[in-house]
């Protein structure tokens, strides 16, 4: 028996990592439960809460629209002589209590659908970053949206990215029709994973939903597995309603479309510089857009999406990638946890302008504590440079590998009577060959306990040397320059293709979508 372990060695564990590993035995897997770091105490949490409360309540948000204003009042709230709409603590726990939990976000492949319970976590992208990085030159161009398509073919293969939502704004779209329309093309084009998008005006969303039923084979299916979501900034922080994007929400709750409630300040701007001011301030109003939505259909798919963002006091501009980012959106994290609520937060926005080491520990720091937090969607964590405003190819693979490892310290220890390795122990040591490499365990746990970089580089400096001295970087370059060279998926088969283009202004060239 010693011996058969013995003959594995390094042979046997290259054909062992080699060989495919079912989903269920893999060391990460989408969905992990994280929830073990509360930077809030109990009594904090609860004084937050308080105050939320309080601040919808007696303050209240102002430009509500009519029909928002008429659900509101019919339901208890009042609409004051300031023009502002409050919403009574019962009302708002009751909305709270009653909400939808445990539902699924469905990808267009069945593989990638993400059930939003308890304290599961997910990663995906966003933003909207009006520029691309070239890593090479440091130059900064403007995003086209060609290169939405081409990011989605990115991600698409990207196995620690569990979703995607635009991450950029397509900058040669200059009609807004045109422009949510084709966002929303390009997303469902490239992946097959659950996409989110957004859109400027209720008739661009219907328009986008008429194109979703083709693609889905009709209304109906489209109902049964939703696999586009919206991400709704239904208020202009503080405490104000955004009228257009509230006529989107309401027509998004009828169209059966899975809904983030997004409440995004800026500490020192648009919301209190106090940490603790910027978490009551966005979790009271996203908990206003989920009495609003309840209202217009009660038990509606919707994440609480609390996105206090950090301002550089000094000079006021965004530090996506600071400490206090971190600990923000992970108080985040734990109040929606606190609200048993589907969560979504924002974390891995660095500062840095490049995928740099600068960028590398703002985004490990910052994914760390918001996966921990147990939020159950952490948007942009992946490819976002110069806090939103940069996007880099290269980055989502170089943060598929953080994620990755970020996604493995949220699993943490199992520890049971296997795993403590008692009888393990005697049998290498007493008899044994006085090591653990060649055995059973080790053979068996080499995958399924254990993650390996793609792009992380591991060996020790000779062979580094040997084998081209290269760079994280440039080992993501060739992975962007083969997935580009070669991925074209037809997640959108021909002839529904000729129908979309008939019918919609699709500006993505068929060429773009072809190998040459």
């Amino acid at each position: 028996m010693v011996e058969a372990r013995r003959l594995g060695g390094r042979a046997a564990r290259k054909a062992l990592r080699a060989a495919p590993l079912a989903e269920e035995d893999k060391a990460v897997r989408p969905g992990m439960h994280g929830g073990r770091f509360a930077p809030l105490t109990d009594l904090q949490v609860n004084r937050i809460n308080e105050a939320v409360m309080d601040v919808l309540e007696n303050i209240g948000l102002s430009q509500a629209i009519p029909s928002c204003i008429e659900l509101l009042t019919k339901a208890g709230g009042k609409y004051t002589s300031e023009g502002r709409l409050t919403f009574p603590r019962s009302l708002v726990e009751d909305t709270v209590a009653n909400a939808a939990r445990n539902f699924e976000l469905h990808g267009r492949d069945p593989k990638h659908d993400m059930e939003l319970s308890s304290t599961r976590v997910y990663f995906g992208t966003a933003g909207a970053a009006v520029h691309v990085v070239d890593v090479d030159t440091r130059e900064y161009r403007e995003s086209k949206l060609v290169d939405l398509y081409n990011i989605a073919r990115i991600v698409d293969n990207m196995e620690h990215i569990h979703f995607f939502q635009r991450p950029l704004v397509c900058r040669d779209m200059e009609i807004p029709r045109e422009l949510d329309l084709n966002t929303c093309y390009a997303c469902i084009s490239g992946t097959s994973k659950h996409v989110g998008s957004s859109w400027v005006l209720p008739d661009h969303f219907d328009e986008a939903m008429k194109m979703l039923h083709i693609v889905a084979g009709g209304e109906k299916k489209w109902r049964q597995r939703p696999f586009v979501s919206s991400s709704s900034c239904f208020v202009v922080p503080p405490l104000r309603f955004a009228e257009d994007a509230c006529y989107v929400l309401e027509n998004t709750v009828r169209a059966g479309m899975p809904i983030l409630l997004l409440a995004a300040g800026q500490a020192g701007a648009t919301s209190p510089a106090s940490l603790a001011g910027a978490v009551v301030q966005e979790v009271a109003e996203t908990l206003a857009g989920l009495v609003y939505v309840n209202l217009i259909r009660k038990g509606h798919p919707a994440m609480i999406g609390i996105w206090p963002f950090v301002s550089d006091l000094r000079t006021g501009a965004m530090s996506g990638g600071s400490g206090e980012q971190a600990i923000l959106m992970a108080a985040c994290g734990q109040m929606g946890r606190y609200y048993d609520l589907p969560t979504g937060i924002a974390a891995g926005m660095a500062d840095s302008k490049v995928p740099d080491a600068q960028s590398g520990f703002e985004k490990g720091y910052t994914t760390s504590l918001a996966g921990h937090s147990g939020a159950n969607l952490v948007y942009e964590s992946a490819g976002m440079q110069a806090s939103l405003l940069g996007v880099s190819y290269e980055g989502f693979v170089i943060d598929n590998d953080m994620l990755g490892a970020v996604n493995r310290s949220v699993r943490g220890i199992e520890v049971n009577e296997d795993s403590m390795s008692i009888e393990v122990m005697r049998d290498v040591c007493v008899g044994g060959p006085n090591h653990f490499l060649g055995h059973d365990q080790t053979m068996s746990l080499m995958q399924k306990d254990y993650i390996y970089p793609e792009v992380g580089d591991r060996t020790s400096p000779k062979e580094w040397v040997e084998q081209g001295s290269t760079t994280v970087i440039e080992k993501s370059q060739a992975i962007v320059g083969q997935i580009l060279s070669s991925h074209y998926p037809r997640y959108i088969d021909d002839a529904t293709d000729e129908i979309l283009r008939a019918k919609f202004p699709i500006r993505l060239p068929r060429e773009a979508m072809r190998a040459n």
